[in-house]
């Protein structure tokens, strides 16, 4: 007897799990590639800036790096690397803390190039110009130094001249003052000299005489703006009463200054009295349109010095205007 066995189809799917026809005709197709989901990285943390030297790191390196010998200086002795390490910091502090200086017009001071500043000159001690120099550095974008013209008495005291050559300070000659014109340097200038830090205090903020220009022949010879600079509050800080004629000639200085604490109050009678200070940088007077033939004609350099004592006194005048003490802002 012969018997037929038929084949049993078992299906791959139980009933109700059958594939979806859509997915039974796309089974001999290559599919599509797959989207690819980019699964978020870990962003590695910004490294913070490596923290400022503090002062001390500052003045050790500032040491080491003078040891090996190698900075500049230039023909006038100054050294950039000495006054900015050594002599700024404490110079800030005074002008910053003590005598809270604004400064007013700085937008006048040149960003390269040379200029003559002009400024009146008071206070029994010059600090004023000290401090001009300091806001000059603060407030020029790249830091600029003012290069002073100092009387021969500075550079003839020990000790204190060779300083004054090591900060850029140099005889207040026509010659010296043109050379660094001409180099593209900021020089200044105080014309009232010994009359003007000397005078006493009932004459406070009334200019003297300017002297017979030379600051002016040099800025028309070298062609460069010639900046007015007014300073209030430097008049204050020594109340000059009264002058020890003997005294001062026996120690061969131009007056020995007597105030209400010194010398009664010995050294502690030295230390300036805290007023507050303005510096204003007045609009430049131009030089370089005059023709060559007129450069050294008596009556235009005795105009422009005119012209620019005028300006500082009437800015002197409108500050003490609008000020309401000496002491406070």
């Amino acid at each position: 007897m012969t018997t037929s066995a038929q084949a049993q189809v078992i299906p791959l799917h139980a009933p109700g799990r059958e594939k979806p026809a859509d997915v039974e005709a796309r089974a001999g197709e290559t599919p599509a590639d797959a989207p690819v989901v980019a699964f978020p990285t870990r962003i590695a943390p910004e490294e913070p800036p490596a923290p400022e030297p503090d002062a001390l790191s500052r003045f050790l390196g500032f040491l080491r790096h003078r040891l090996t010998g190698d900075y500049e200086v230039d023909e006038f002795g100054f050294d950039p690397e000495l006054t900015d390490n050594l002599l700024l910091p404490p110079l800030r502090l005074l002008y910053e803390k003590y005598f809270r200086v604004t400064t007013h017009g700085a937008e006048n001071l040149p960003a390269d190039g040379g200029a003559l500043i002009v400024c009146n000159h008071s206070g029994t001690v010059p600090l004023d110009a000290v401090m001009t120099a300091v806001a000059v550095h603060e407030e020029t974008p790249g830091h600029r130094h003012l290069r002073m013209l100092g009387a021969d008495l500075v550079f003839q005291t020990p000790l204190l001249g060779a300083l004054a050559r090591k900060t850029g300070q140099t005889l207040a000659c026509t010659s010296d003052a043109e050379r660094l014109l001409c180099s593209g340097e900021l020089v200044g200038v105080w014309p009232e000299g010994y009359k003007g830090i000397g005078k006493p205090f009932s004459a406070r903020y009334r200019l003297q005489r300017f002297g017979r220009g030379g600051f002016v022949s040099a800025a028309l010879r070298t062609r460069v703006p010639i900046i007015p600079c007014s300073i209030v509050g430097a008049e204050e800080i020594y109340p000059k009463i009264g002058d020890l004629k003997p005294l001062a000639r026996l120690l061969g200085l131009p007056y020995f200054p007597v105030t209400p604490f010194f010398p009664l109050l010995g050294p502690l009678g030295a230390i300036p009295l805290p007023t507050k200070w303005h510096i204003e940088f007045g609009e430049p007077i131009r030089t370089d349109g005059f023709a060559e033939e007129d450069l050294d004609d008596p009556m235009l350099v005795f105009s422009l010095t005119d012209q620019v004592r005028e300006s500082i006194q009437t800015t002197l005048y409108r500050r003490l205007a609008h000020r309401r003490s000496a002491f406070k802002d």
